[in-house]
């Protein structure tokens, strides 16, 4: 890392992290756009001599990698070829024995919905030293920039994070969710979308429930389909959006447009 860079780091820091030879960094990327790293992910890129990375990190954000970095591509995308889990603990693994300094490079939040307790615990099970990095989770990021407040005074007082694709073994109860009455994020799901629709309103959701698609949040080819939950499938079919992507399915959607508009009476007003 450069000597101007370690310093700024560690002038907003307090105190600058090393990632020291056979450690290795579990490190959230956030949502997409370079601009939402944190100090310490930052500093992680800068140290690691292996970077071994999922699908969805920008590329913006890996040429951030120090000149030593290789980088290790561990993809995992649904419906196509992915890397197996235990490869990747095992690899991970290998890497910090060899001595290497190794940073694992995760979309969002290791935590959520990313593996990251499962490679952590792994590695403690190895005796290789490890440290969690948190990200920006895309189902706060996603919200945030599409103008959709994850919560509102008066609309809700919880959250609701969901996967869509859940194993055979761990099928999720979206009728339960849907009773909550709360907003529900779901992550993964973009094959999904019709059926999980279905089981929503089985589960007592009304037809004309707000619902929307987020699709490559915080990045120039973001795309927001806004419609409701009886015809959300239909709506992001027509758009052609095939990217991964996130459903939002609450009130919430709502205040989006209210924003929306609010911010163009102010910049007509100007």
């Amino acid at each position: 890392m450069p000597t101007n860079q370690r310093d700024a780091l560690k002038a907003l820091r307090g105190k600058y992290p090393r990632l020291e030879p056979g450690h290795v960094w579990l490190v959230g990327a956030g949502p997409g756009d370079p601009g939402l790293l944190t100090l310490d992910a930052l500093a992680a890129l800068a140290q690691a001599d292996v970077i071994v990375h999922d699908a969805l990190i920008d590329r913006r954000v890996l040429v951030l990698a120090g000149p030593q970095a290789q980088l290790e591509y561990v993809g995992k995308r649904g419906g196509q070829p992915s890397t197996q889990q235990t490869d990747i603990c095992d690899r991970l693994i290998a890497l910090a024995r060899a001595g290497h300094r190794v940073v694992r490079l995760k979309g969002g939040d290791p935590c959520v919905f990313g593996r990251g307790g499962e490679e952590g615990a792994a590695l403690a099970h190895a005796a290789i030293p490890y440290r969690i990095i948190p990200g920006i989770t895309a189902g706060l990021a996603a919200l945030t920039a599409a103008s959709i407040p994850a919560t509102m005074r008066g609309v809700n007082h919880a959250i609701v994070f969901a996967t869509g694709n859940a194993g055979p073994d761990e099928d999720i109860d979206w009728a339960a969710l849907a009773r909550t009455g709360q907003p529900i994020v779901i992550y993964m799901a973009m094959r999904y979308i019709q059926r999980i629709a279905e089981a929503l309103s089985r589960g007592g959701l009304a037809a004309d429930t707000p619902a929307a698609v987020i699709v490559a949040a915080t990045m120039a080819q973001e795309r927001i389909v806004i419609s409701r939950l009886d015809r959300l499938a239909d709506d992001v079919e027509a758009t052609g959006v095939d990217l991964p992507g996130l459903i939002v399915v609450g009130d919430i959607v709502n205040e989006r447009e209210k924003l929306l508009q609010i911010a163009a009476e102010v910049e007509v007003a100007r």
